[in-house]
């Protein structure tokens, strides 16, 4: 497996594997079919990306095929953008093997170069998978946001994480 910065020429691959973990995972923010990502959004994406040095998505690719993803939306503001919002999703027959362990190393990497100090994501409190991966990266529960959404019909509760990271304080 490897882990690598997603090339403008992946857009293709990128939008299918968005597309296929949103169908398999119930913990998404999107249902099966709900969002529609296109090529071109895909590689506008990329390409914005590309030129901000506080965001990026990282690619877990096997035998030629991407199995895994992990983006990093960062702070817009001066204010914010020592800090970045993730989002990871690894194909369902992945998932277990090391991908998410590998795609955080490799974002804690880039944090680091770019003094990305705050990483934060979200989790559905029944995601037992996904709060142990972010338990075993060093995330902590900052809050619960209650009844925030509705998954199979019932309402849910989501957890804010956070991680912060060491970085040049002479900013």
């Amino acid at each position: 497996m490897r882990i690598r910065h997603v090339k403008i020429e992946d857009a293709v691959k990128l939008s299918q594997l968005i597309q296929q973990v949103g169908s398999d995972s119930e913990y998404m923010l999107f249902e099966p079919g709900e969002r529609k990502i296109t090529v071109e959004q895909m590689q506008t994406r990329s390409r914005s990306m590309k030129t901000e040095s506080h965001s990026e998505i990282f690619t877990a690719e096997l035998d030629g095929e991407l199995i895994g993803y992990l983006m990093a939306i960062g702070g817009c503001t001066k204010r914010t953008r020592h800090a970045v919002y993730l989002v990871i999703g690894i194909l369902t027959s992945h998932r277990g093997q090391g991908v998410g362990t590998h795609l955080f190393e490799h974002l804690e990497n880039w944090a680091v170069q770019h003094n990305i100090r705050r990483l934060e994501l979200t989790v559905a409190q029944p995601n037992d998978a996904g709060m142990r991966l972010y338990r075993k990266m060093n995330f902590e529960i900052e809050g619960k946001k209650r009844d925030s959404l509705i998954i199979n019909g019932e309402y849910v509760d989501e957890y804010y994480w956070y991680s912060v990271k060491k970085v040049d304080t002479n900013l």
